[in-house]
């Protein structure tokens, strides 16, 4: 069976410039994460929340690993009772924040030492 390849029609290109209505990146250390407002078919808006980590594989090349969440104004307001009451927890119970480069640095190194070896991107 034969298939021709699919034109993109004008009506798909406008949909998908407007589907993105806003976007924010937060760097967090070796994370980013993107804030995408975006709009359905029917006007309606949403928020998509991507995590992205950059890791490295045994062949030394790098990718990106993302996780996306949907979320939809109805649940607006739970999730973000959800959010505030984990984030009181967490400021009410964990230990204090430690330095981020100083844990960044602990992360990467199991020996201790500053110096990092490539043999150990596959571990």
């Amino acid at each position: 069976m034969y298939l021709k390849p699919r034109k993109i029609m004008s009506e798909e290109i406008e949909r998908t410039e407007r589907e993105d209505l806003f976007s924010k990146a937060v760097k967090a250390g070796k994370r980013t994460y993107f804030f995408d407002v975006k709009s359905t078919r029917g006007n309606d808006y949403y928020l998509t929340i991507t995590e992205s980590k950059k890791r490295f594989g045994t062949d030394g090349k790098f990718t990106y690993e993302k996780h996306k969440i949907f979320l939809y104004k109805e649940d607006f307001e739970k999730f973000m009772e959800g959010l505030n009451e984990s984030i009181e927890v967490i400021k009410e119970n964990a230990p204090p924040i430690v330095e981020r480069e100083a844990y960044s640095d602990r992360e990467n190194t199991s020996s201790g030492s500053d110096e990092v070896s490539f043999d150990d991107l596959g571990k």
